[in-house]
């Protein structure tokens, strides 16, 4: 009946009345959705949501050596799987940071329950907003701003962790100047202008993928990734470039990590059109950024 007043408040104009009616609906436990075709009840979970990221200065900093942030944008399932591989493997002195954006599918629920289940180790902020609305790059910038830590850790979903792998990777930081690692490396090349990369799977690189990404909380406070980047393809590698243009180095570990991948859903599973034009964008930059600047690359 409330969402059936305010309908009818909205088509009257009577935008006071229609925000108060939206007020007791919330109050009733419920969120009202407008849609084309005019709107739709959700059920509001049993946890605080936040309208946007800007909402989450409020909190309060999560005080850890390490902060491992996934963002959980859909895949209950993967949700569960990533989150229980976190739950046995990551240090006893981490906190798992879980970035819900939008509840998609009920993955923020998941998220949630893992949360309540061992709050020694799990962190979940839920925001109201989808990946796609919030952008990657604000995403990770609000979770780095979020953690007050020694090493910040970046990782996808699709990302499953199989063994004791971060004591080896917070190990490269005690090489002089190295300020990022992780699981899979890329080099740039040369010889096309920049416009195709090849793997590197240890030693210096040009940039860390962002599947797994651990770096020195102190170099990212303020070599952020690009805000303009809103997907994550490529984002990562012209965060990568900016670190070594700061002076940093990157480097992956010479052993064989525990790791596994299962479907990385954000790029096979995402809406074509959206990710080819945002890749090609972030990649753009890039090249206007960093091409001619083969002095930043790794020794070759």
């Amino acid at each position: 009946m409330l969402a059936r007043d305010r309908a009818q408040a909205r088509t009257d104009k009577d935008f006071a009345k229609a925000d108060e009616l939206r007020a007791a609906i919330d109050a009733a436990g419920w969120k009202v959705v407008d849609t084309a075709d005019g709107y739709t009840l959700v059920e509001k979970p049993p946890f605080e949501v936040f309208a946007n990221l800007a909402a989450l200065s409020a909190l309060p900093n999560i005080e850890s050596a390490l902060v491992i942030c996934v963002i959980i944008d859909g895949w209950p399932d993967d949700t569960d799987t990533c989150l229980a591989a976190l739950a046995e493997h990551a240090p006893g002195d981490s906190i798992v940071l879980a970035i819900d954006c939008g509840n998609v599918d009920g993955a923020g629920v998941r998220a949630e329950e893992w949360a309540e289940s061992r709050p020694d180790r799990f962190r979940v902020v839920h925001l109201e907003q989808e990946l796609s609305v919030l952008g990657w790059a604000a995403v990770v910038s609000a979770s780095i701003d979020l953690s007050a830590c020694d090493a910040f850790a970046m990782m996808d979903m699709s990302t499953v962790i199989e063994g004791d792998v971060f004591p080896t990777m917070l190990a490269a930081f005690e090489r002089d100047g190295v300020v990022a690692t992780g699981w899979k490396g890329v080099n740039v090349d040369t010889d096309d202008g920049l416009r195709s990369f090849t793997s590197a799977e240890r030693g210096e690189v040009d940039a860390v993928l962002g599947y797994l990404m651990v770096l020195k909380r102190d170099a990212v406070q303020d070599v952020r990734p690009d805000p303009k980047a809103r997907f994550y393809r490529n984002a990562d590698m012209e965060w990568s470039l900016a670190l070594r243009e700061a002076g940093g180095v990157i480097v992956i570990p010479d052993d064989q990590l525990a790791i596994r991948q299962d479907r990385h859903h954000g790029y096979h599973d995402s809406d074509p059109a959206y990710r080819d034009k945002q890749s090609k964008k972030t990649y753009d930059r890039l090249l206007q950024r960093f091409r001619g600047k083969d002095h930043l690359l790794a020794p070759r």
